[in-house]
């Protein structure tokens, strides 16, 4: 539903991938920002990628391990976790539960160079 000033979209609008809901900013007429919406079973992950801008984890119910340059660090809900633009990262569900988190992109549109 679209009106003045503010728009509702549902999961059923946006692109699904393995586990992935993804909000494309400038589609939806948030430019500057895009969201990826995390639900993610344990053993499942992402793998190594950077970004020409910083991404912003919203870490909202499990557990997750982050590889982020050299660092690696275990991280539960709830947290988050923020990488800096160009900085190799990724992170599976190291929990016993579905891993639910909010990745904000500071972007309009998805700009990613992935390294395996």
């Amino acid at each position: 539903m679209s009106t003045a000033g503010y728009r509702v979209i549902g999961r059923q609008d946006l692109e699904y991938e393995d586990g992935t809901w993804s909000l494309e900013g400038q589609t939806f007429g948030a430019d500057g920002v895009s969201v990826i919406l995390v639900s993610m079973a344990p053993g499942h992950g992402v793998r190594l990628h950077r970004h020409p801008y910083a991404e912003i984890f919203v870490v909202e119910d499990g557990e997750a391990t982050f590889s982020a340059g050299d660092a690696t660090e275990v991280v539960s809900a709830p947290r988050v976790v923020i990488v800096s633009a160009g900085v190799p990262h990724r992170f599976v569900n190291s929990g016993l539960v579905v891993l639910r988190q909010t990745d904000i992109h500071l972007s309009g549109r998805f700009v990613t160079e992935w390294l395996e």
